[in-house]
């Protein structure tokens, strides 16, 4: 699996990283044991512990708070290495030197690490392969690819001299590889009914599970959450000795103003410890969300690194912005996409684009397996006037007849919309049909539920139609 070698670029590391992808198929919540990735970090020399991190789970905006932290973080003249999933464009957005790529000579000296690491691993005849074994439940007991894309992101950040991390879970945070941190902040984004498969059927559960990354005496930054939710953060907090700074009760978020080209909002802040005055603030993604984002990431930065200025709070979120984050890709007609794939997000989504764009325009959606098709049905479909249901991509599996299936029945219902509503299987085939409906008829596009989905748009549009 692992092969021998040097790389000679970086697309090279994750073509091989991608041979491990088929791993995680069989892989089920009782193999996921955080005692494997303790057993990698200690065979490369815990990397992890290279520099302090800032470690961010939830069900939404948690890319958007990992990217706003790194942004300021680089604002104040520091290296910080940002971890982030989805990409959107290419792999090296996952693992990135503040908004930057790595040097090359980062990303290959550290892959030729990986893959030395990952041949000790996957070598039956070595402790290391013994123990993993020993842990993983009857499954194999090789290293997954989201281990090992983890594991590449430590070996960058201390290859390069990394002096802050920043780490956005990939599922729940208990079970989750990048739980190997001992971090500085925990950070919670909102959360939902997601993976629950893998994080359970109740709110409870799924909490219990984003709660997993609260360590010991760190302070907790925590969005509002449902009460249910709530409670679970605010026993495992106090059980852990972990402060909690509960958003709702520690920010206040005022005159926020949306706009086709940001969002203006002012931070206001109810305790002592964090900034005397408000803070007037500006970024480049349309949403009132931005502006939770936005408190999130200030307060978890003032309770790591207190000493960051306001002013460099101001110029790290100026022009802030994120592929597939409400993204406007096209003027004529107006394209715009999001990787929304939860309930409330998809929510949020539609009601920013319906007061900037207006109703009755075309949608295209399309969601991996798992995700609360119904919810997001239920949520899109009054505002649209033509919806293509498609395959969002092929990285992750999918079931487009059932979601097309779905919004037909949410329909019928008799409370969700008269929108026209097609099935196009083929993901560019879609695309297409979506866009040449929009320019026929000067409506607005919006491409919502997967960040693949997004990424396929995206691609199209940029060759296509700009």
């Amino acid at each position: 699996m692992s092969g021998q070698g040097k790389f000679s670029r970086s697309a090279e590391i994750f073509d091989w990283l991608s041979r491990f992808i088929n791993l995680e198929q069989g892989y089920t919540p009782p193999s996921m044991r955080p005692e494997r990735m303790q057993i990698i970090g200690e065979l490369a020399g815990h990397p992890e512990r290279c520099a302090p991190s800032v470690h961010i789970a939830g069900s939404k905006g948690k890319g958007s708070v990992t990217a706003m932290v790194t942004r300021i973080l680089q604002a104040e003249g520091m290296r910080p290495a940002r971890y982030m999933s989805p990409h959107v464009v290419e792999y090296r957005e996952r693992i990135t030197l503040g908004d930057d790529f790595f040097d090359e000579a980062v990303y290959l000296a550290a892959g030729d690490e990986l893959r030395r690491l990952a041949d000790i691993l996957c070598d039956p005849s070595t402790e290391a392969y013994r123990a993993m074994r020993d842990v993983s439940d009857g499954c194999s007991p090789e290293p997954t690819f989201f281990e090992l894309l983890t594991l590449l992101y430590f070996l960058c950040a201390r290859e390069a001299g990394c002096d802050a991390l920043v780490v956005e879970t990939g599922m729940g945070g208990r079970l989750d590889p990048t739980n190997i941190v001992d971090s500085a902040a925990a950070v919670i984004t909102g959360i939902e009914l997601e993976h629950t498969e893998f994080l359970g059927e109740t709110l409870s559960a799924v909490a219990g599970e984003k709660a997993g990354i609260i360590k010991h005496r760190r302070p907790l930054i925590l969005a509002e959450q449902p009460p249910e939710a709530l409670e679970v953060f605010r026993r495992t907090a106090a059980e852990r000795e972990a402060e909690i700074f509960y958003c709702p009760d520690t920010v206040s978020i005022e005159n926020a103003k949306v706009s086709r080209g940001g969002t203006d909002f002012t931070l206001r802040f109810k305790k002592k410890g964090f900034f005397d005055e408000p803070l007037d603030l500006s970024v480049a993604i349309p949403g009132e969300i931005q502006g939770q984002n936005a408190a999130l990431a200030v307060l978890a930065l003032k309770k790591t690194f207190p000493a960051v200025k306001a002013e460099t709070v101001r110029r790290g979120l100026a022009g802030f912005c994120l592929p597939a984050r409400f993204e406007n890709l096209c003027v004529s007609p107006p394209v715009v996409v999001d990787g929304a794939h939860t309930d409330i997000s998809a929510r949020l989504c539609v009601k920013t684009f319906t007061e900037l764009y207006g109703r009755d325009g075309v949608l295209i959606f399309g969601c991996a397996l798992g995700k609360n098709d119904e919810a997001m049905a239920e949520a899109l479909l009054p505002h649209f006037s033509y919806i293509v249901i498609t395959t969002p991509g092929t990285f992750k599996m999918s079931g487009p007849e059932r979601v097309y299936e779905t919004f037909k029945r949410r329909q019928a219902a008799g409370a969700c919309g008269k929108a026209e509503i097609c099935f196009v299987k083929n993901t560019a085939d879609g695309i297409r049909e979506a866009l040449n409906r929009a320019k026929k008829g000067s409506l607005p596009v919006l491409g919502i539920g997967s960040f693949y989905l997004a990424a396929e748009i995206r691609d199209f549009v940029k060759a296509n139609f700009c």
